[in-house]
């Protein structure tokens, strides 16, 4: 699967079950470590757990399982990893602490409303 074929099945897992405030955000020319970073706000540690699990499932299904799976015990920060795609279900005040976007501020943002259904 094409990276950004497999970032716009996360998105649209996302967007499913609800994530908030979805950024896509294309890192090919910043880093080695993924073509994307996917990063969602979640609003309990029930939605963090569901959004993790869905995509999980999703993408593995489509024949792309995880290379790497993180914090799945403490669930305010859950990282999935996809060698292309890297995936982040945050709760809201662990988001606002990190701030990946500030961090990743060049990768350029791909707009979700051209791949929402």
């Amino acid at each position: 699967m094409e990276p950004f074929e497999a970032a716009k099945l996360a998105v649209q897992a996302l967007v499913d079950k609800q994530a908030s405030d979805i950024r896509l955000l294309k890192t090919t020319e910043l880093t080695v470590l993924a073509d994307y970073f996917l990063i969602c706000t979640a609003n309990s540690t029930p939605h963090v757990r569901t959004l993790y699990d869905e995509v999980d499932k999703r993408l593995s299904e489509a024949g792309m399982p995880p290379v790497r799976r993180e914090g799945y015990r403490n669930s305010n920060w859950l990282l999935l990893d996809f060698g292309c795609l890297i995936v982040h279900i945050f709760q809201k005040e662990t988001r606002e602490f990190y701030n990946l976007e500030r961090l990743w501020s060049d990768a350029q943002e791909i707009d979700i409303a051209e791949i929402e259904a």
